[in-house]
């Protein structure tokens, strides 16, 4: 809010970056915890749509301020609000969850049958080594890829086809609350037809709609490929976390959990720097295009490498609730009980 220099804003989205890794990662892994095999798409889904609801809203009410009062300070006084109710609501509400994932791991079997991991071989088995693990984090990578991009030259795109402050605020807000609101559906969904056509189509369509918006020049146009790009992101998002958990042994989940949110999140950084470095040396619809060519790659590589996390009997039992956990053996490195 009160910035003097650049390096002072530099230094608040560090620690904004600090927030989201201790607080972001934590309850997703919290609800992976409590949820189970059965509904774990689900509950990413509603996870996901909480949050980018709420960046939606927040989009929308800050362009609203902006516009009418100004950049600064007056819209960074909802983030005093946001983190103030949040602080209250955590510290009433939030509980351990630890507990249950001891009572899974039994459930399971107990420990994996070669031993609790090192953060090492966690880091390496998510990163390259297993076909599943690996493939959900070069697509939550790219997927975050793209979404910085979005959010670093949308906007310039959208001005500079002579669009105002308010237009453009909208559409900064159409694209996060199609992804929130649609998220509802396709976590869910993904519990029933399973993670892998999720991952693939959703890329794809991630790819169409910002090739959309590369060819649009006016308010339509960039809102159908918001919302494509939206629908896209929507089919992705909930289903990879939801992938991680079907894949990951419940002793070794969390520690998966934060190096795929390790490389999805990199992609923020690696999408708003390559989009910026291709835009100054190509122009922006190069850096769109190229973004858009990137993102069906992706898709094309979940397709080819990537095998169905989900077991047909958890599928089943989303339809037919009535035991709590998936088969031990969809686990990598799970033992079945003696």
């Amino acid at each position: 809010m009160w910035a003097p220099t650049w390096n002072w804003v530099l230094v608040a989205n560090a620690l904004l970056g600090v927030s989201q890794g201790l607080t972001w990662s934590t309850t997703v892994i919290m609800k992976i915890d409590l949820v189970g095999a059965k509904r774990r798409g689900l509950a990413m889904g509603l996870n996901e749509f909480a949050g980018y609801v709420a960046v939606a809203g927040s989009a929308l009410a800050t362009g609203w301020i902006a516009a009418h009062y100004g950049l600064r300070p007056e819209p960074f006084y909802l983030g005093i609000a946001f983190v103030v109710m949040g602080l209250a609501l955590s510290a009433v509400l939030v509980r351990e969850t630890h507990h249950h994932v001891a009572h899974e791991s039994t459930l399971l079997g107990g420990m994996p049958a070669e031993g609790l991991p090192s953060a090492r071989q966690v880091f390496w088995r998510t990163s390259v080594l297993d076909r599943n693990l690996s493939s959900v984090s070069q697509a939550g990578l790219v997927n975050n890829l793209n979404d910085g991009m979005a959010w670093g030259l949308f906007p310039l795109v959208f001005a500079a086809a002579g669009l105002d402050l308010a237009q453009i605020g909208l559409l900064a807000a159409i694209y996060p609350a199609t992804w929130g609101i649609v998220q509802l559906a396709t976590g869910a969904l993904s519990d029933y037809v399973g993670r892998k056509p999720l991952v693939v189509w959703g890329m794809w369509i991630q790819a169409i709609g910002i090739a959309l918006v590369a060819v649009a020049d006016g308010f339509a146009g960039f809102t159908a490929g918001a919302v494509l790009l939206g629908v896209g992101t929507a089919m992705v998002y909930p289903t990879l976390l939801a992938a991680i958990g079907d894949v990951a042994h419940p002793s070794w989940r969390a520690s998966a959990v934060g190096v795929y949110r390790l490389w999805r999140d990199l992609g923020y950084a690696i999408g708003a720097l390559l989009a910026g470095l291709i835009a100054d040396a190509f122009g922006l619809q190069a850096a769109l295009w190229f973004v858009a060519a990137l993102t069906f790659v992706s898709g094309a590589v979940s397709a080819l490498r990537m095998m169905e996390t989900l077991p047909v009997q958890t599928r089943t039992l989303a339809t037919h609730s009535h035991t709590p956990t998936a088969p031990a053996s969809q686990f990598v490195g799970a033992r079945r009980p003696e």
